[in-house]
């Protein structure tokens, strides 16, 4: 074969397949660039930053070709608006709490936290494994978008007080920033709910507005500095055994992206659970300590209260789903998946971690 003749022709045939194939990669990775509203704001760089470590993901996975950029709460939306821009299309998505939209139904409650509801490990095993994350995507439906899970606290601390807790009756009349699911239950056991942002708490305690405020855990306490003006910090925030973070997208947004994205945006999203988690898991011991040598007075509810909550949280469940079709699907599942675990973990989880911690007590670490 003529040399000059071959390699003519293999050349135009490269040119060809390359002319061939630019398209169909284009169509499989396009780009593309959304933005993502966040409820938080960036003082939080945990919970804010979960955002950001997903957003981070997209980008690598991608080549930089799906570019998220990410706004604190009140940039581009309020935060307590963020799921409403999404649902109407306004943005694509945003990074929230779903019991943040209680207001709109008391099923939203079940993606985030429940009064004595799951921890945060049976919470992943539910949403990824028992059914959990499609049960709340059929809740979602209407609203025009899906949920992904996107972090989580771990079980958050119960609040501080100005005044000792010892019985159910030193609730009564106490004026708390707590709101939701939470302070309907303990709106039962006299407390007045008060919704207030977080910027404002701790003005309020100082001037005695409020008598007492629940925020998150050890971490981010500190930075707001609560200790200063409320010395009693109580534990555990039973109304948030393990409270997870969504990312909300767009359904329209969602259906619109190639296989191959949707793919990336689910891992990313599920990173960014993992990694929120830990930094909290990582950071919350060293503020503890911290919290307690500057004055903070470390107390559990008293078993008498925890009881009295427990009954309080029980009837509200009952009264709600007497009424709401959509909450009673949600809880029901939810407790089932609860009861199961909880056989589970007392077998394992909790007899290795009470045995260390009686060896913790004994110095024996």
């Amino acid at each position: 074969m003529d040399r000059r003749r071959f390699i003519t022709r293999t050349g135009t045939l490269a040119a060809a397949a390359t002319t061939l194939a630019a398209p169909a990669i284009a169509q499989t990775a396009p780009e593309l660039k959304w933005r993502l509203t966040s409820s938080f704001p960036k003082s939080l760089d945990t919970i804010y930053g979960a955002a950001e470590v997903f957003a981070k993901f997209v980008s690598e996975a991608t080549d930089g070709r799906f570019q998220i950029q990410c706004f604190p709460a009140g940039e581009i939306v309020p935060g307590l608006q963020a799921a409403d821009k999404v649902s109407d299309g306004t943005l694509e998505m945003c990074h929230t709490c779903s019991y943040y939209y209680w207001g709109k139904d008391p099923a939203f409650a079940f993606g985030t936290a429940v009064p004595f509801g799951l921890n945060s490990r049976q919470q992943n095993a539910w949403f990824y494994h028992g059914g959990g994350n499609e049960l709340l995507n059929e809740f979602y439906a209407p609203y025009n978008f899906i949920g992904l899970p996107g972090g989580n606290t771990g079980a958050q601390m119960g609040g501080w007080f100005r005044k000792e807790i010892r019985t159910p009756d030193d609730l009564k009349g106490v004026k708390m920033r707590i709101a939701g699911f939470a302070g309907a239950v303990m709106q039962k056991m006299g407390v007045v709910p008060q919704q207030i942002a977080g910027g404002e708490i701790y003005p309020s305690l100082e001037k005695g507005t409020i008598d007492a405020a629940e925020w998150v855990g050890p971490y981010d306490d500190q930075k707001l500095g609560f200790n200063k003006v409320a010395p009693f910090y109580y534990y555990p925030g039973w109304w948030e055994g393990g409270a997870a973070l969504h990312f909300f997208i767009n359904t329209a947004k969602w259906s619109e992206l190639p296989k191959s994205y949707q793919a990336v945006i689910t891992a990313a999203a599920m990173a960014a659970n993992v990694d929120a988690q830990a930094k909290y898991d990582q950071l919350n011991p060293q503020a503890i300590k911290k919290l307690v040598a500057d004055g903070a007075k470390l107390r559990p509810y008293p078993q008498e209260v925890m009881e009295a909550c427990f009954n309080a949280a029980k009837e509200t469940y009952a009264e709600i789903s007497a009424k709401n079709p959509a909450f009673q699907k949600l809880y029901e599942a939810m407790a089932a998946q609860r009861n199961d675990a909880y056989l589970w973990q007392q077998v394992s989880e909790n007899t290795f971690d009470t045995f260390m911690m009686s060896q913790q007590r004994k110095k024996q670490l």
